[in-house]
């Protein structure tokens, strides 16, 4: 039976292929593909399918299947980039065959990444007489990752030589509890004890005024967001410079250094506010760590971090390689990977320029001011971030609305109508707080923002009027409510 199925799976498979077949030379049949027999081969699931399916006809089944997501344009949610022009996209495109990690195959490619490396080292003020380094990542979490492996072996090369004994304790890191995920996947990975500094409304950045509290002779560095994934709201850079450099003067056989995660800031600061200290000018930043693919305009996923000087770079993490055709330096933690992200990184730092990049950023950020504003004007939220330095808006409901939903409501209408704007709760310590947030992208403009203000306002008016149930909570034996939403 199940040969004789096999060959009926070929005869089918064989009909519809010369059914494409005459379809692409115009000959017999006019219908499209959804009109024909076609249309009846099913997506393979856990089992790869058994004969091969014609190009047409997959691509068109896939492109159906991914029809039913969400519209990445109105997904609010996500910092990633959405959108990069045709000539680019058909660049990238051109070198997808190429490994980015086979440097001495793929010359010139290696050149634009070193030149994306200079570039944005000099956006981020290196002094070149100390020789800094860099090297492209497939993301920021990576690039992180990176920085966090050079905080820890320099600091167990300066434990051993102060007389540490590093079997006694973890070694730590200091970040505020606004930190992204990755942060904690790097210290999961490597055994690090991560001390992570409360923020409360009055701070909701890291503290100055407790951070030094949370340092010893066992911490491997203490890390700075600039544009905290909950908020968006920048560390200061430079009073935690300041304090570093205070501490380091009564510690000098065990200085701790700073690395700066600017997923988000770190390719929007240089064009916007350009005289603001956060980078390699202050004395104890060591490291730099981006998201190519955030606002640096690229698609997923390219990431960059640049060390200031090779004494911040400490040579176990530079591998050596002698089986590509040459011998060759590597340094970040994944190998093999598409050069394309590479060469469209280099394409919009050149197509854009400087002037380019400032508009563009300083565009999405007064949209996003916009919706501030707008969504201020509704009486009922606390704005907290009105995007003061990236476009970043994050908003809480008043203690005194006087309204029956809450924030988790208004997400799910929304995203009833393809608008995508998390609402989640604050990190510790305020995780009672519940806020919501909006990330504005180049591919954003005044018009969507403006349709999106007025969808916000309709399915308030919505909740505003709908009706209650009152349930039972089995667990907490204690009534509770939710909204009945059958009217969807």
């Amino acid at each position: 039976m199940k040969r004789k199925h096999s060959n009926v799976s070929r005869k089918c498979a064989g009909r519809i292929s010369d059914m494409l077949e005459s379809m692409n030379r115009g000959e017999k049949y006019l219908t499209p593909i959804f009109g024909t027999e076609a249309n009846n081969i099913e997506m393979p699931n856990k089992k790869i399918n058994m004969d091969p399916v014609p190009p047409q006809l997959a691509a068109e089944m896939i492109r159906g299947y991914l029809k039913t997501e969400g519209n990445a344009t109105q997904n609010l949610a996500t910092f990633c980039q959405t959108y990069m022009d045709p000539v680019a996209a058909e660049l990238m495109a051109e070198n997808f065959e190429k490994n980015a990690i086979d440097k001495d195959e793929y010359p010139m490619t290696a050149d634009l990444e070193n030149r994306c490396v200079e570039i944005i080292g000099n956006l981020w003020n290196v002094n070149q007489n100390e020789e800094p380094i860099g090297t492209s990542t497939v993301g920021s979490s990576e690039a992180c990752m990176l920085g966090g492996l050079a905080m820890l072996f320099r600091w167990k090369k300066l434990a051993d030589k102060a007389g540490n004994d590093r079997c006694k304790r973890r070694p730590n890191l200091v970040i505020s509890a606004g930190y992204q995920v990755c942060w904690e996947k790097f210290c999961r990975y490597w055994d690090i004890e991560m001390r992570t500094v409360p923020i409360d409304m009055e701070h909701l950045s890291l503290n100055m005024d407790t951070v030094m509290d949370y340092i010893d002779d066992y911490t491997i560095g203490v890390v700075a967001i600039l544009g905290i994934t909950y908020t968006g709201k920048y560390d200061d850079v430079k009073a935690l410079d300041k304090l570093v450099e205070e501490y380091n003067q009564n510690h000098k056989n065990l200085p701790i250094r700073i690395h700066v995660d600017g997923a988000s800031g770190g390719m929007v600061t240089p064009f916007i506010e350009p005289e603001l200290e956060w980078d390699f000018r202050l004395k104890n930043v060591w490291s730099i760590s981006t998201s190519g693919h955030k606002y640096g305009l690229v698609y997923p996923g390219v990431g960059w971090i640049i060390w200031r000087g090779k004494e911040a770079l400490p040579e176990e993490l530079i591998f050596w390689v002698s089986y590509l055709g040459g011998e060759e330096a590597t340094i970040a933690i994944n190998f093999s990977r598409s050069a394309s992200q590479i060469v469209g990184q280099y394409y919009m730092l050149m197509r854009n320029g400087f002037s380019g990049y400032r508009e563009i950023h300083q565009r999405t950020i007064n949209v996003a001011r916009y919706m501030a504003e707008e969504i201020e004007k509704m009486g009922i939220f606390e704005v907290i971030e009105d995007a003061k330095q990236i476009p970043i808006v994050c908003w809480k409901l008043k203690d005194e609305a006087c309204v029956d939903w809450n924030l988790y409501d208004l997400e799910d209408r929304m995203h009833m109508h393809g608008w995508m704007i998390p609402a989640y709760p604050m990190p510790e310590d305020i995780e009672d707080i519940d806020v919501q947030r909006l990330v504005i992208r180049q591919d954003f403009g005044m018009q969507l923002a403006v349709l999106c203000i007025s969808e916000m306002k309709k399915q308030i008016e919505i909740l505003n009027g709908s009706r209650i149930v009152i349930r039972d909570d089995t667990d907490e034996g204690k009534p509770g409510k939710c909204f009945d939403h059958s009217g969807r």
